[in-house]
């Protein structure tokens, strides 16, 4: 296993190559400005706990004077055509993509997130680019609805919303903020990005390689801080809407602030996602996925399924599948390719975790990995991937979003009671139907209450909308529906032609 010493050294020369690391500005009108006050908000390795970086806290003042930036581009961003707005996104999608490698590594260091994972996301996030890109043939189709009479008829116009809010989370910041970015910018709206707190380094990657395509100044404008800045974002006069993604409690305070503001927000929150594992499923296969299925991401992804409902027939085989090969995953360095679980993201977010789990145990789980033992590596936020069996329905572990590398194995009377047991949360966004019959598994997945459900796989489709249910979300990301959310109709009414 790779030492603490051995990991602080190949940190500290992977920083020493990064282009930056201090800063004291923001991205403003299209360049990078001091930022009017002095605080500074430090960047932590979480494999070694050391601060490598610091970013600029924006003031109320910085807040205001990007939010004028963004309204000021608003009108002649908005008067391109849907076309001329995606060929800029095809552009930046291409510099993008030239920032890969020092991204994910900036990334790895930001938040943990292994280096196997972050070494796509730049290419992922010029993905997303690309996919809204294709839609601007639809949002410049005319779409004009005949009256009941015969005699007039509806043009539906579609405009930008106007200037919006982007805050994006930590576990995933380019993906997830690109998920915001690209519709909004083919809609016409200009932004200000607020990246969350422990991962502001990387985003400056995406501004850059935007300024590189050609977007104009005024268009993207990016804030850094914590949550006062957020706070100052959601409320200021100048924004049209409001798109969030990260915890379910701060979603709540910000769907409160836009509903006083009478103000449309997006907000795609936290997820206690189920894997149903039907009696006929292929478990060699989804041992093969499981990691990515059910602990993406050292656990911290959004919509991966946390509980395997296992019934009787299959469930000591389950049991033994799962600890296998959770046990055979690579834990230790995140820039080490190999690595399949690094730390979590902060030493915040590892106390969490520590917490779940002595819960766990002390209603009565069954400890089949890991549990509550030392760190597999000391220094740092790393915590012992952990497997619970014999998890009852009615146990923390089994109710609340862990946000780590915990998986819980709940077994059910039947069928009908894993579906009961899946749609008893009160998250809805992923969860994943695991049979051999894909079309039994299929009418199963349907009766799963969540936003997005796959069969014997999960994954994001940039065309096709996500998003949550009750306490997962409002709205959605992606598609033409994702798009729409950073659209305003106009009904225009006329006579027939």
């Amino acid at each position: 296993m790779t030492t603490a010493s051995a990991i602080a050294r190949r940190h500290a020369e992977a920083i020493s190559r990064l282009p930056f690391t201090d800063t004291d500005d923001l991205w403003i009108d299209g360049a990078w400005v001091a930022a009017a006050g002095d605080r500074r908000t430090p960047v932590v390795d979480p494999a070694t706990g050391v601060a490598w970086g610091c970013v600029a806290e924006a003031t109320s003042g910085d807040v205001d004077r990007a939010v004028a930036a963004a309204g000021a581009a608003l009108p002649g961003w908005a008067a391109r055509t849907p076309a001329e707005r995606a060929e800029l996104l095809r552009r930046f999608a291409v510099a993008l993509e030239r920032r890969g490698d020092p991204l994910s590594v900036t990334n790895t260091l930001e938040n943990g997130s292994p280096v196997a994972e972050t070494a796509g996301a730049a290419a992922s996030a010029a993905g997303i680019l690309r996919a809204f890109a294709t839609l601007s043939e639809w949002l410049e189709a005319p779409d004009v609805r005949p009256f009941p009479d015969g005699r007039h008829e509806t043009a539906v116009l579609r405009d930008p919303i106007g200037v919006c809010a982007l805050i994006a989370p930590w576990n995933f910041p380019i993906n997830l903020v690109m998920i915001k970015l690209a519709p909004a910018l083919l809609a016409g709206c200009t932004v200000v990005i607020k990246p969350a707190s422990p991962t502001p380094l990387s985003l400056r990657f995406v501004l850059e390689a935007a300024h590189e395509a050609g977007v104009p100044h005024g268009v993207i404008n990016a804030v850094t801080g914590g949550g006062e800045v957020g706070d100052a974002l959601v409320r200021h006069r100048g924004i049209a809407k409001v798109a969030f993604t990260g915890s379910t409690p701060v979603g709540r305070r910000i769907a409160a602030a836009c509903g006083e503001l009478l103000r449309p927000v997006t907000l795609e929150l936290g997820g206690k996602s189920s894997a149903i594992v039907l009696p006929d499923a292929d478990l060699d296969a989804l041992s093969s996925i499981l990691v990515r299925s059910c602990l993406r991401n050292t656990g911290q992804t959004c919509y991966i399924s946390t509980r395997l409902l296992v019934t009787p027939e299959r469930y000591d085989d389950v049991v033994s599948m799962v600890a296998e090969t959770i046990s055979a995953a690579a834990v230790g360095d995140p820039l080490d390719p190999a690595t399949v679980f690094g730390p979590v993201a902060t030493a915040t977010q590892r106390d969490t975790v520590r917490s779940y789990i002595e819960a766990g145990i002390a209603e009565g789980a069954r400890v089949v990995v890991g549990g509550d033992v030392p760190p597999p590596i000391p220094d740092g936020a790393f915590i012992a991937p952990t497997v619970f069996a014999d998890v009852t329905a009615s146990m923390r572990v089994a109710r609340e979003e862990i946000f780590g590398p915990v998986l819980t194995i709940l077994p059910c009377r039947d069928e009908r009671h894993a579906v009961e047991v899946a749609n008893d949360t009160d998250f809805g966004l992923g969860g994943i139907v695991f049979g051999a019959d894909e079309d039994h598994a299929f009418e199963v997945a349907r009766r799963v209450d969540s936003g997005s459900v796959g069969v014997n796989f999960f994954g994001s489709n940039h065309f096709a909308p996500f998003g949550g249910r009750r306490d997962s979300g409002l709205g959605v990301e992606y598609g033409i529906e994702g798009l729409s959310a950073y659209l305003t109709v106009k009904s225009v009414h006329r006579s027939h032609r």
